[in-house]
């Protein structure tokens, strides 16, 4: 492991036992992984290795804490077609400082915002650290294939998109994933495993998954499950400010794993998504 990931793991280290808003498997909330699924990416109901939800049970007092009822506010302002270009009201920049301002507060976002200002990577100005959190996961940009600006760091990785209405691309959040599985707008297919990562674990907090969206198809994502927003943002504003790589190898608890975080234009997170490599040996807490 080089320096840079060793140093980087100590930090998401940090982060993740700071995270006192995350989810106990088992307790606030319950997966059933069901079968695997099918290799085929037709967005057919044949190919459903699962056939019932992912999620059985989530204690949904969590969504009362602010940063996730500011998080969830969120998930409702955006046009998930690539291409359509969005149209951002007063109400949902707002809502967008809100959910800034919610999760600065919160033990992970200081001790990541505290590591990047000693690095000369974000401003030591609170107001000023929250108007580069804005440049990166809320300022449009224009997607591949579109002229217009329709998309955005946070639309793309914690909402989801389509393309051509027939496959969806980012969607890399476990709270989108559980409301729009209830709203009946995702079917679970089943989990992803391949040559490279360890069979799922209902009782650990990464999964790599199939699923269908509205009309789209998803033929394999990759998700935390049970995490607060705030560690999420933290981490990945962690790995797109501290790391010009695309990729970036990380360990932590239970986990080895990959953070993809592709730049767009080096202003803006393109897309960003943990992959597990596989699991630790389980002496180190949760």
């Amino acid at each position: 492991m080089i320096e840079s990931d060793r140093e980087l793991s100590s930090m998401v280290q940090e982060l993740w036992d700071n995270d006192v808003n995350r989810l106990k498997p088992g307790k606030d909330y319950k997966i059933s992984l069901k079968g695997k699924a099918g290799d085929t990416m037709a967005s057919n109901d044949n190919n459903d290795g699962a056939g019932y939800p992912l999620f059985t049970f989530v204690d949904e007092n969590i969504f009362k804490k602010e940063t996730f009822f500011a998080f969830i506010s969120l998930l409702d302002n955006y046009e998930s077609d690539t291409g359509e270009p969005e149209i951002v009201t007063p109400e949902e920049v707002a809502e967008n400082h809100k959910f800034l301002d919610s999760i600065i507060q919160t033990p992970t976002m200081k001790i990541a915002h505290k590591y990047l200002v000693e690095k000369q990577l974000s401003p030591a100005d609170k107001k000023e650290f929250k108007e580069q959190l804005y440049r990166i996961w809320f300022e449009l940009y224009a997607r591949r294939g579109s002229s217009r600006p329709d998309s955005s760091g946070f639309e793309h990785v914690f909402v989801g998109e389509t393309r051509g209405r027939r496959t969806v691309i980012g969607f890399h959040n476990w709270i989108q994933l559980y409301l729009q599985e209830k709203l009946g707008h995702v079917d679970y297919k089943g989990y992803s495993v391949n040559a490279n990562s360890p069979q799922p674990d209902e009782n650990k907090h990464i999964l790599a998954l199939q699923f269908s969206w509205k009309n789209g198809i998803k033929p394999k994502g990759s998700i935390f499950i049970g995490v607060s927003p705030e560690f999420e943002f933290a981490l990945y504003t962690l790995c797109f400010l501290t790391s010009p790589n695309e990729r970036v190898k990380v360990q932590f608890s239970f986990y080895d794993v990959e953070i993809v975080c592709h730049h767009y234009n080096q202003k803006h997170i393109g897309t960003t998504y943990p992959v597990l490599l596989k699991y630790q040996n389980p002496g180190k807490g949760d």
